[in-house]
């Protein structure tokens, strides 16, 4: 269970180029706090169970390391993954996670970053979810259509977003040079009466993830992808950019 929790973390936040994530757990609640080295993503989690080994506030640092320690051949069978703690002033701490082989001759140690340093380092954002304007389920076809003008329009970092004719249309470019738009969503109605720009790789790579997904946009200049992976659920909170 707790190889699978680890797993789930890091697909769902290294892959998007965060080296870093938070853990909050009490008896009854597990939470999960990011950010992107750029700051273009705000993460943002609440597992749908409490996990027990997770009692705590804790850093996960490094996260690459993790990911190849999870993907060790060596682990791929019969493996075992303990959580450690250590005596910190008389107080017991979580530190970290011991991997170990099925015959015990093949071991790792990954050790958690301290409460301290981890919300010095990843100070709280404190997000009060407006009443989003847009918010729907994207769809394969649109995540597929994404992409594709992506490609066309690889010089592009962002693209912007706009309902036109009852529909969601993204555009990229200026029209003086090269452009490119299409339909994201259809029957969303004319509900944005602003224009807002989003990173293109982050929102892709977003999309890309495994999970049931809802996207979110509010005329504030806010939009937020949220991913059910079915042991997680996660908020992507993407602030708007000026082009």
């Amino acid at each position: 269970m707790i190889k699978d929790i680890l797993t789930d973390i890091v697909e769902h936040t290294h892959k998007l180029g965060i080296p870093l994530v938070k853990i909050e757990g009490t008896d009854s609640a597990t939470g999960l706090e990011a950010l992107a080295e750029d700051k273009s993503v705000v993460v943002q989690a609440a597992f749908k169970q409490p996990v027990a080994e997770f009692t705590g506030t804790f850093g996960m640092p490094n996260l690459g390391k993790l990911d190849i320690l999870l993907n060790i051949e060596e682990y791929k069978k019969d493996s075992k993954i303990s959580v450690t703690k250590k005596d910190r002033n008389g107080v017991s701490t979580l530190d970290g996670l011991h991997f170990e082989n099925a015959a015990g001759d093949f071991k790792n140690d990954y050790r958690f970053m301290a409460k301290e340093i981890v919300e010095d380092k990843l100070k709280k954002v404190t997000f009060k979810a407006p009443g989003w304007d847009l918010e729907f389920s994207p769809t394969i076809a649109g995540i597929a259509r994404l992409k594709m003008q992506a490609s066309a329009n690889a010089e592009e970092n962002l693209f912007t977003a706009k309902t036109e004719n009852g529909d969601l249309k993204f555009e990229f470019g200026d029209h003086s040079t090269h452009a490119g738009a299409f339909v994201f969503h259809t029957d969303t109605g004319d509900k944005l009466t602003r224009a807002w720009s989003w990173p293109v790789k982050q929102v892709i790579a977003i999309l890309d993830l495994a999970g049931d997904k809802t996207f979110h946009i509010t005329n504030a200049g806010a939009a937020q992808i949220t991913v059910d992976s079915g042991l997680v659920v996660y908020k992507y909170l993407l602030p708007a950019q000026t082009k």
